[in-house]
């Protein structure tokens, strides 16, 4: 009876509560990520991690030093925020500052050393090195910096920056014409590059193509950096990946795949995240062919064979065992859509699964797919699920629901609503030429576990931008905008016709628990009372990527307390600038970094039509204090 007692109770707890018993996800090691930079010309702000690991009576103790002297800053241990402002440094000296934890009065050595980052700016400041132009089939072009990710490519607990060179004659999926190679470079914060990869001339740049993905897969305590390869592929070592000889670019001026890749092999690769070296490479899943079968009911409903809907990608990382991450490839968004997830174990690639709305089993989530994509543990059982727009697909590789909701833009998946259980989905939806009779919401809400649809608006509208974020504090949960209806509610319901001016990414830059707008070079709070935007920064020198979308480089917890960084582009390309809040704030929480959706979040979000990241918990005015999540540090590459 005993014996049977122990084996029914752990099955009941499962039954339960089945997010209990699971393998335990291998979360990175992070250092304190101290970070010091000039509030204004008389002070210094300096800032911290708080770290998965930290009890909660954990305080600290702040140290400045010059030229071999070191003092003490703050009177009594903080206990409260993991920030210091110091107003009493010489503002001619450039000083270091230590932060040291503080544990049932006992002093740690040093949790990590901080020189101040500039004479007046809030930035590190990293030096960049643009790669030469070049002449393609009479078309000339140079580089600019775009997209980035950061990881930890070394296993010392600081973030690397890995980032896309995009050459300015880069095309969409649609356009005719030749464009320079596809450039991924990864640099130390001190602007140290680590290595160059160059995808050749056998893959297309475009924001639609090379989506890569950097993360520890293979859980030795260092990151390493995935994305679709072909014949010439260079890696950063200077090995060649394929057959260097093979130009597979079509060259026929009346062909309408001019300057396409339409034919040749498609490889899937991991590089070393340390050297750039090929460590492991694959057949690409699906192919491309046929190119016609790629079209369906997204979008506007067509199809083509011209190599454009055949050649959409998106990507993500996704713990889909629990334990360790898996690469999931997606192809396809307007029609049929094919997710293939591999693992990285042991020096080896493996296919896991593949999903494939061509398959008669999976046709309703034909045409659900978005230009983004998001991941999230949606059903509660320690594994991911992957919602790539309209239709989400379990851990296992099979369909969860589809809500047949159509190809969208953008899509936010968050706790968006604190008083209703589990996560929530808002997105925008496309709606043209032949689909418009369709009548598909242009705005929308579901539950993320169900889709069960919560909320739907503006049917047969074309509504190309929306976000959600809790941005006014008298109303529960996240607002939402875009298409008509101005700013509403989480149910729905228009609490405003004005909206923010802009319809892009959200921050959290200053002290509260609202979301800031960030847009261009400028982050923005709203005045909820005067139903206006007000001005909190100009990244002067800075510019924003991808055309009309106006992106930044990157947003993410990359160093210092909760709040997020912003990653943008000097305007002439020679480095890139992490802009760190210096406003002080009341809360303290660990860092994002290691809440294991928002870490997923920041490795996606240089796919395609790039989305803002979102906690697994709701962070917002009248939050509850978020539970830890039960991770295991990894702290092998340490």
């Amino acid at each position: 009876m005993r014996t049977l007692k122990k084996l029914l109770i752990p099955l009941l707890i499962a039954t339960l509560f089945p997010g209990i018993i699971t393998a335990q996800r291998v979360s990175e090691y992070l250092n304190r990520g101290i970070v010091a930079v000039k509030k204004d010309s008389k002070t210094t702000f300096v800032s911290w991690r708080m770290l998965l690991d930290d009890p909660q009576n954990i305080s600290f103790n702040v140290y400045r030093a010059l030229n071999g002297k070191t003092e003490k800053l703050n009177a009594e241990p903080i206990t409260s925020v993991t920030f210091f402002v110091d107003s009493t440094a010489n503002p001619n000296e450039t000083y270091s500052y230590t932060v040291k934890s503080v544990l049932n009065g006992k002093e740690a050595e040093t949790d990590g050393i901080a020189r101040v980052a500039g004479k007046t700016a809030n930035y590190l400041a990293i030096p960049i090195s643009p790669p030469p132009g070049g002449d393609v089939y009479g078309s000339k072009y140079t580089y600019s910096a775009n997209d980035a990710s950061v990881a930890d490519l070394d296993g010392d607990g600081e973030y690397e920056i890995i980032l896309k060179w995009d050459p300015s004659n880069a095309k969409n999926p649609p356009q005719k014409g030749f464009t320079g190679n596809q450039i991924i470079d990864a640099y130390k914060l001190n602007g140290k590059r680590l290595w160059r990869i160059d995808l050749g001339i056998n893959i297309r740049s475009g924001a639609a193509y090379t989506q890569f993905l950097v993360f520890d897969f293979d859980g030795d305590g260092k990151a390493e950096m995935a994305c679709k390869t072909a014949d010439g592929s260079v890696d950063g070592t200077g090995q060649i990946i394929g057959d260097k000889s093979k130009d597979w670019r079509t060259k026929d001026e009346k062909d309408p795949k001019y300057g396409k890749i339409a034919d040749g092999p498609e490889y899937l690769t991991v590089f070393d995240g340390l050297t750039g070296a090929a460590l492991a490479t694959t057949d690409y899943i699906p192919t491309r062919y046929p190119l016609d079968g790629w079209g369906g009911i997204g979008g506007n409903g067509g199809n083509d064979n011209t190599a454009s809907r055949s050649d959409r990608f998106t990507a993500c990382v996704a713990y889909l065992d629990g334990n360790l991450p898996s690469i999931v490839m997606v192809r396809g968004w307007y029609g049929r859509s094919v997710l293939a997830a591999y693992d990285f174990r042991k020096g080896k690639l493996s296919k896991r699964w593949v999903f494939d709305s061509a398959m008669p089993e999976w046709k309703n989530y034909s045409g659900m797919g978005n230009h983004s994509l998001s991941v999230a543990d949606v059903d509660n059982d320690g594994k991911d699920e992957v919602c790539i727009g309209a239709m989400t697909v379990d851990d296992n590789g099979k369909g969860l629901y589809t809500t047949g909701l159509r190809h969208g833009d953008a899509l936010h998946l968050a706790d968006l609503d604190p008083d209703r259980p589990g996560l929530e989905v808002f997105g925008v939806h496309e709606s043209e030429e032949r689909t418009v009779a369709l009548q598909t919401p242009g705005v929308a809400a579901f539950d993320a576990r169900t889709g069960e649809i919560l909320f739907g608006q503006s049917p047969g509208v074309d509504v190309g931008r929306g976000v959600a974020a809790d941005i006014d504090p008298r109303h529960r949960g996240f607002e939402n905008w875009g298409g008509p209806g101005g700013l509403r509610d989480v149910h729905g319901k228009t609490i405003s016709q004005k909206t923010p001016p802009s319809t892009n990414f959200a921050i959290w830059w200053d002290g509260d628990l609202l979301r800031e707008l960030l847009d261009k070079n400028y982050i923005d709070k709203w005045d909820w009372e005067k139903e206006e935007a007000v001005r909190l920064l100009t990244a002067e020198g800075c510019v924003s990527n991808n055309g009309t979308k106006a992106t930044p480089c990157l947003t993410a917890d990359i160093l210092g307390d909760w709040r997020e960084e912003v990653l943008w582009r000097s305007d002439d390309n020679k480095e890139l600038r992490i802009y760190t809040s210096t406003i002080p704030t009341s809360y303290r929480f660990v860092s994002l970094m290691q809440d294991s959706q928002y870490r997923l979040s920041v490795a996606w979000q240089n796919v395609s039509y790039n989305q803002p990241p979102h906690t697994s918990f709701y962070l917002g005015e009248g939050m509850k204090t978020p539970v830890r999540p039960a991770l295991k540090v990894n702290k092998k590459g340490k």
